[in-house]
């Protein structure tokens, strides 16, 4: 099973919305804190405040500084983060539950050219 960060953080992650196709999260926390490991399917992040964060995951540590109002493509992964910086974080992850779809070749998805 995956370590939802809804369970590892439960009082930094709340689910806002959830349907068959998204689940979108909030995410809050102060300077200093930081998660326990946890995995995020493929999402879109949405900062809602400017703040620093240093990513773990892989064997390797990322520092990364994001603008109040920047969305973001967030490919599935695995981390812990912590918030390095003197102000508070605020997000919201848009999370897909749809598996990516398998590439496809043209003439396949057309079906038979009947010539």
């Amino acid at each position: 099973m995956d370590p939802d960060p809804t369970d590892t953080d439960p009082g930094a992650y709340r689910v806002v919305f959830e349907n068959e196709r998204v689940r979108v999260l909030e995410y809050t926390d102060e300077p200093g804190y930081r998660t326990k490991p946890h995995r995020h399917p493929d999402s879109v992040m949405i900062t809602l405040s400017s703040f620093s964060r240093r990513l773990y995951g892989g064997g390797r540590e990322v520092d990364v500084e994001l603008a109040a109002g920047t969305a973001r493509w967030v490919s599935a992964q695995e981390h812990a983060g912590e918030n390095i910086g003197s102000t508070p974080s605020h997000s919201f992850f848009v999370e897909l539950k749809e598996p990516r779809d398998a590439p496809r070749e043209v003439a396949a998805s057309l079906g038979p050219s009947g010539s």
